[in-house]
């Protein structure tokens, strides 16, 4: 779970930052966000329900790999989206992609065997970009250095909205 909290961490660490020039991007909106950087690991939810058990049910074949991926991430900010009211539809969905694009990025820096990225960019293509390898996400450096960086933003921040 190391790997979800650094990837929800990144949109509070860049959405904060960039609130404090941004006048409408406030708390609530980096929430949204931050809920986007974890549409790619509904993937995992196969660990908790099985798909091919809740294919069966449904009487479709069913994966849940295209969650961490672009189409993925479209898809779900979309139905997400509209929950909220039309007039912040745009935002919304702007600020759910945002997040889930920032996971996917950060996924795609990862160690993988054979140097390339998975294929993150279905279903638009195939393609798997070549990743400059730089973390393993069982590491807990790179959760460590995530933490450290979103506790000083926080303080940062409510020092900020105090005076």
């Amino acid at each position: 779970m190391a790997d979800l909290l650094t990837h929800v961490l990144v949109p509070f660490v860049l959405l904060t930052v960039a609130g404090w020039r941004v006048d409408w991007l406030d708390r609530r909106w980096t929430v949204l966000s931050m809920g986007g950087a974890a549409i790619p690991d509904l993937v995992k939810l196969n660990l908790v329900l099985d798909a091919s058990t809740v294919g069966e049910r449904v009487g479709l074949p069913l994966t849940y790999a295209p969650f961490s991926s672009l189409g993925g991430v479209l898809l779900v900010a979309g139905v997400i989206t509209l929950a909220f009211e039309r007039r912040h539809w745009r935002r919304v969905y702007g600020l759910l992609v945002g997040g889930g694009l920032s996971a996917l990025l950060l996924d795609g820096m990862r160690v993988y065997a054979d140097g390339h990225a998975s294929a993150w960019l279905y279903p638009f293509t195939y393609w798997r970009p070549p990743t400059p390898s730089l973390y393993v996400s069982s590491d807990p450096a790179v959760l460590v250095v995530t933490l450290a960086i979103a506790a000083i933003v926080f303080v940062v921040d409510e020092r900020r909205t105090r005076s």
